[in-house]
């Protein structure tokens, strides 16, 4: 039991795995006695390990309990390690899930455009391809028309010749027998025979010339000289007016032939224009068609490509959500697990402090302490034995220690010097050594924390600042909104503002036109009553004054004789005197209510016409205002739609922001140097594990002295 003790004591990573297997064991289900149990060995077994005099403090239950919280203090590390591990994958599958998912949300809207593009290429070349088709026909169509109008001009050309050089030898032989018979030459019978053959002769004229070659052939039966003569002149009338109407029907032959001509040229001058546009048009479109199925081809590329770039990222998703469910799923049980192992931990190490471990071991422990005094009085004996030159070395290590630990302020240093003034070298160093393995250790576990903080901060921090740009972007767009909105308000109502006040324009105008309507026809109306009144009397004036004219002028044809008695007495006439000044008022005022009427007139029919015009300009800026106001109230709905949204978006934003915030400050206590810094301290560190390992230079010097 002795040797298996020492061997214990002086190999704590053994007892360790001992420990942790038996509290395994004790976890796999052998319940809270099998624990007791194998602590309880534990300790037993440890009992044997020899006590220096200087640490008689410390018993073997005190060991066990060191390295129990040791292996709890390491398993804590390594679930906290294993927290932060995981914090960065799931920091990877979050990013890659992102990316991976904004990527193919782009492929999709990139796939849909694509397609989209395809099908308008395709569509657009079939659509041209029918108009070049349409073209293709309208072409061969209007060649073909050319073509034949081609032949029918060359036909009536020939046509028109022939006949024009039927007439002009007719003119010719007509010309050259009226100059035959103008001069009496021996020529003239076979003059007209040739004007006889000629087509086209009237029957009437051939008759009258065959009569006059007969004649001139001295047939028994021809009239004489005379008769010649006579019927000469005929001849040479009768061929004057053939040769009129030969140069009449090639004057109209040479028009018909001009209008033909020219109406060919113009035919054919707008076909081959035409023709020459189709062609164009149609080179123009299988270019463009080509161009239009090229680009197709194209889209269809990039869909394809697109296609397999989606499924793909998919694919890749779908890996990725396995792989992180799977590592998730096994995170859990890593730290549920590591989460029991230390709660077995700590509750063994909760039965050792109990009362039943304690008094079992104050019980037997100390008899099994005595079976190694006489070794530990032999260690006692060497310590008092100690030679001058150790005993110096000691207090050099420990000057050196206490020296380090006051220069860089190191507990453990302290701690380490106090131990040096009583414990054996070999203690020292394997304590020497322990110190450096837990400082590389929390070196370690600080390097993770640093790496998991700085990952942490960079991060958070990138997404504050993304969230209060965002924040703050989106309370512009609010603002901007709200502005246009309100702006929108005022103009709607400035523009309600307008159209009432138009619409009121129009009603006071419609009143003012209707009350000035009624007085200028009754104005009207009065001026022709009045004209026709005033006519009525002067036709009575003057037909009463007429009259009175009448009767003193048969009154004066009586007789000289009573004319001139009855000269002392003139008969009664009327107001004779007064009768032009009547009639002339009468006709000025008759005049006057026609200038009324007329001026009156032509007032309301101003008036009419401004008032037309004013409702018609004012009718047309009324549908303008409230065209306008149509639209700008769709336009501040619309306005109001986009602000409620922004705000949506803004809150949920601000939520993030302030979620990030909250984050940030919980990590604030975790990762931010609250005195010394992240340097100071891996400074400070290297400096204890370069004096633990200068103080283990000097345990070693002395090992080998």
């Amino acid at each position: 039991k002795a040797e298996s003790a020492r061997a214990l004591a002086y190999t704590p990573r053994s007892v360790a795995v001992q420990v942790n297997e038996g509290f395994g064991s004790a976890q796999a289900g052998c319940g809270m006695a099998v624990a007791r149990r194998a602590a309880v060995a534990l300790i037993l077994a440890c009992a044997g390990v020899p006590a220096d005099a200087g640490d008689a403090a410390v018993t073997p239950l005190q060991k066990v309990l060191s390295l129990l919280g040791d292996m709890s203090s390491k398993g804590k590390a390594s679930k906290h390690e294993e927290e932060v591990e995981f914090a960065k994958f799931q920091q990877f599958c979050v990013g890659t899930r992102e990316a991976t998912t904004k990527s193919i949300d782009e492929a999709s809207g990139h796939i849909e455009q694509l397609s989209a593009d395809v099908a308008k290429g395709e569509a657009d070349a079939e659509e041209l391809a029918t108009e070049i088709s349409e073209l293709e026909a309208s072409v061969a169509q209007q060649e073909a028309e050319l073509e034949t109008a081609t032949e029918l001009r060359a036909k009536e050309r020939a046509d028109y010749s022939s006949a024009h050089k039927d007439l002009s030898e007719s003119v010719d032989a007509v010309e050259r027998a009226i100059a035959v018979l103008k001069s009496r030459e021996a020529d003239v019978p076979a003059s007209l025979m040739q004007v006889q053959d000629m087509a086209g002769l009237p029957r009437e004229a051939k008759a009258a010339i065959r009569s006059f070659l007969a004649l001139a052939s001295g047939d028994e039966d021809a009239p004489k000289a005379n008769a010649y003569e006579s019927q000469s002149g005929g001849i040479v009338g009768m061929l004057e007016n053939l040769l009129i109407k030969f140069q009449d029907q090639k004057l109209t032959l040479e028009k018909e032939e001009m209008n033909g001509k020219a109406n060919f040229e113009m035919l054919a001058q707008k076909l081959s224009d035409n023709i020459k546009d189709s062609k164009r048009r149609t080179s123009e479109k299988t270019a463009t068609k080509a161009q239009k199925l090229e680009d197709a081809a194209v889209a269809k590329g990039d869909l394809s490509t697109t296609q397999a770039g989606k499924a793909e990222d998919e694919k890749k998703l779908d890996d990725t959500l396995t792989s992180c469910q799977s590592r998730s799923q096994e995170f859990e049980k890593n730290q549920v697990l590591r989460a029991e192992e230390i709660k077995a931990i700590e509750q063994a190490m909760e039965i050792l402090g109990s009362d039943e471990v304690s008094g079992a071991a104050d019980e037997h422990l100390p008899a099994l302490l005595q079976l190694g005094s006489k070794r530990g009085t032999a260690l006692v004996q060497l310590r008092g034995a100690e030679s001058p030159e150790d005993a110096q070395k000691r207090e050099h290590l420990i000057a050196f220690l206490k020296g380090r630990a006051s220069s860089i302020g190191s507990r453990y240093l302290s701690l380490l010097a106090t131990h040096a003034h009583a414990d054996p070298f070999g203690k020292i160093k394997q304590m020497v050594k322990d110190l450096i393995v837990k400082l590389m250790e929390e070196a370690n576990g600080e390097a993770d924390q640093k790496a998991y903080c700085d990952t942490e901060l960079a991060t958070n921090k990138q997404t504050r600042d993304n969230k209060q740009s965002e924040v703050e972007e989106l309370a512009a767009g609010v603002d901007k909104h709200e502005a246009e909105s309100a702006q929108l308000t005022q103009q709607l109502a400035e523009l309600s503002d307008a159209l009432g006040e138009l619409r009121k324009e129009q009603a006071e105008a419609t009143e003012l036109r209707s009350k000035d309507k009624a007085t200028n026809t009754a104005a009207i109306q009065d001026a022709k009553t009045a004209q026709v009144a005033v006519e009525r009397a002067t036709k009575v004036l003057k037909d009463f004054y007429g009259k009175a004219d009448e009767a003193s002028f048969i009154q004066g044809s009586a007789g000289i004789g009573q004319e001139m008695s009855e000269a002392s007495k003139e008969p009664y006439t009327g107001m004779q005197s007064e009768r032009g000044g009547i009639v002339g008022f009468l006709e000025v005022i008759l005049s006057d209510f026609a200038r009324l009427e007329t001026e009156t007139t032509t007032a309301e029919d101003k008036a009419q016409a401004a008032y037309e015009k004013f409702m018609d300009e004012s009718g047309e800026d009324i549908a303008v205002k409230e065209t306008e106001s149509s639209h700008k109230a769709d336009k501040k709905q619309e306005v109001d739609a986009t602000t409620g949204s922004l705000k949506k978006e803004l809150a949920l934003t601000q939520e993030e922001l302030s979620a990030a915030l909250e984050y940030f400050e919980k990590l604030k206590h975790e990762c931010v140097d609250n005195g010394l810094s992240y340097a100071d301290r891996v400074r400070m560190r290297e400096e204890e594990i370069q004096s633990l390992q200068e103080a283990l230079q000097i345990l070693d010097q002395q090992d080998m002295a």
